[in-house]
């Protein structure tokens, strides 16, 4: 990954590789590797993959009920989330297993696992791990170009601003950031939580919620960036509550 603040290259997207017949973004692959070489041993997998015309068929039965959109570009990402998703769930041994919206929004995953789906408008991506090592798990992916100013002034709290003025990669990954938290900790206290009620320490990945919840932060940066958000199973405190992932 690259150091926070530094300068991820160009903020113009690259040549459309889907088109040429490569389902991943070489780079963002290298940043993703990087991220879980940076992880503890708790067997958390991430993954990725560009979205392409047609992903929308890979939607079962039950996912594309549980998707209220009929918006092609929405079904389509969606598709290719659960793409990524149902490569990442058969390395724990479950295999062509559907990921449903709630009624809520968040994923219903299979027995056993707990997870996150991401995507924008070019990349989907999705991270999974076992409950019983993982409580809380999030991710969010966003475009590796600046936060608008009117954004980071809804994201950022007083103390978070200082730390990411001038720094527009700083002020897309304290976004991301606060998204990935909101993902993992809304299944275990289905709370509606504002950017404010989020505090992030991009340096010491590490981020706070108003309720007490401490979560580990990971960052990949390329292409885009992409944040993940997690506590240890055995670092979550008795507040836990069984939530749909």
């Amino acid at each position: 990954m690259q150091p926070l603040g530094s300068d991820p290259g160009p903020f113009a997207a690259p040549a459309d590789p889907v088109a040429a017949g490569v389902r991943v973004d070489a780079a963002l692959e290298r940043a993703l590797d990087r991220l879980g070489d940076e992880l503890p041993d708790l067997g958390i997998a991430v993954g990725h993959r560009l979205i392409a015309a047609g992903d929308e068929q890979a939607l079962d039965d039950a996912e594309a009920r549980s998707i209220a959109s009929m918006v092609v570009a929405v079904r389509r990402a969606s598709g290719t989330a659960r793409l990524v998703a149902r490569d990442l769930m058969a390395r724990f041994g479950h295999r062509g297993c559907a990921v449903p919206k709630t009624a809520s929004g968040a994923p219903a995953w299979p027995a056993g696992l707990i997870g996150s789906l991401a995507h924008d408008e070019r990349v989907a991506v999705a991270a999974v791990a076992l409950r019983r090592s993982v409580a809380a798990l999030g991710i969010d992916v966003e475009p590796a170009s600046p936060l608008p100013d009117e954004v980071l002034e809804l994201v950022a709290t007083e103390r978070e601003r200082p730390v990411v003025a001038g720094e527009p990669l700083r002020a897309r990954l304290l976004f991301a950031a606060k998204e990935a938290v909101y993902k993992a900790v809304y299944p275990l206290d289905g709370l509606f939580l504002d950017f404010h009620d989020i505090t992030v320490d991009l340096a010491g990945r590490t981020a706070l919620v108003t309720n007490g919840r401490r979560l580990d932060l990971r960052f990949a940066c390329a292409t885009h960036v992409v944040a993940l958000a997690y506590t240890a199973a055995a670092d979550d405190g008795p507040a836990i509550r069984s939530g749909a992932g």
